[in-house]
C-alpha cells in the first residue's frame, strides 16, 4: 500500500495527464517553471503548446496535411493553471516524500554527411531521463550559441522516461569545434558532448608515387621494346 500511494504521489507531482491510446498520445505536465501540453500520433509530435509565445503549433512537416485543433492552446493554459495548483498542494501534503529522478543520456551527430562550407545541423539527442524537461545549452569553438538553435518538446518513452531533440544549424569549418550541454535535476554536474570538423585533406603522395610507378613502368617497357627490336636485327 506504501509503495502504490508513493507511485501515485509521484506521478501526481510530475505529471498531470498522461493517455496512452496508441497510436495517439496527450502528455500535459508541469514544473515550478515549465510547463507542457503536446498531442502526438505514431511517436510523432503534430501539436504542442508554446507558452512562451502564447500559442499553439503544428509540429507536422509543410508537406503533410494541416491540422489545426482549434482552442486547444486555450485549454492548455487551463491545464496548466490547474496543474501548478495541484503540485503546490502535493507539495505541502507529501514533503517528505523523495522525489524520483532518471539521469539523461546524449549523443551528439550530424544530420547529413560533412562538406566543408556547406550548411548541416548538428542533433544533439537527450534520452532517459525524467522529470521533463532538459535544458541544453551550445558552444562553438568555446563560445556560447544561440542563433540557429531549437528544441523540441520533450516526448514520453514507453518506460516512463523522456526523450528531446536539440539541433544547431551551423556550417562546418576546418578545426571547428561544438559542443552540447545538458542540464537536469538528476546531474551532479552539466552533461557536454563535443563534436570536431575534422576533413582529411586530399595529399600530394598518392599522386606522386602513382605518378612515379606510371612513368617507371613506360620506361619499363620502351626499353623492352628497344632490345626487342635490336634482337631481331641481329639474328
Amino acid at each position: 500500500l506504501c509503495s502504490l500511494t508513493l507511485f501515485s504521489v509521484l506521478v501526481l507531482v510530475q505529471v498531470l495527464c498522461v493517455w496512452v491510446p496508441p497510436p495517439d498520445i496527450h502528455v500535459a505536465g508541469c514544473s515550478d517553471s515549465d510547463g507542457e501540453s503536446m498531442l502526438g500520433l505514431d511517436g510523432e509530435e503534430r501539436w504542442y503548446a508554446d507558452f512562451k509565445n502564447h500559442k499553439g503549433v503544428d509540429a507536422l512537416p509543410k508537406f503533410a496535411d494541416p491540422v489545426t485543433f482549434e482552442g486547444h492552446y486555450q485549454l492548455a493554459e487551463g491545464d496548466m493553471a490547474i496543474c501548478k495548483q495541484n503540485l503546490a498542494t502535493s507539495r505541502m501534503t507529501f514533503y517528505l516524500f523523495p522525489v524520483c529522478a532518471d539521469v539523461p543520456h546524449s549523443t551528439i551527430y550530424t544530420r547529413n554527411r560533412v562538406q566543408l562550407d556547406e550548411e548541416n545541423r548538428l542533433i544533439c539527442h537527450v534520452s532517459g531521463f525524467f522529470p521533463a524537461p532538459v535544458s541544453v545549452y551550445w558552444t562553438r569553438n568555446e563560445q556560447n550559441v544561440t542563433e540557429g538553435t531549437s528544441i523540441n518538446t520533450p516526448y514520453p518513452s514507453k518506460d516512463g522516461t523522456f526523450t528531446q531533440i536539440s539541433t544547431l544549424k551551423f556550417t562546418p569549418q576546418q578545426g571547428d569545434i561544438y559542443s552540447c550541454t545538458v542540464q537536469h535535476p538528476a546531474l551532479e554536474q552539466p552533461l557536454t558532448r563535443v563534436w570536431d570538423v575534422q576533413q582529411n585533406q586530399p595529399g600530394i603522395g598518392p599522386a606522386v608515387f602513382c605518378g612515379l610507378g606510371l612513368t617507371v613502368g613506360l620506361l619499363g617497357v620502351a626499353t623492352g621494346t628497344f632490345f626487342l627490336i635490336k634482337g631481331n636485327e641481329c639474328s
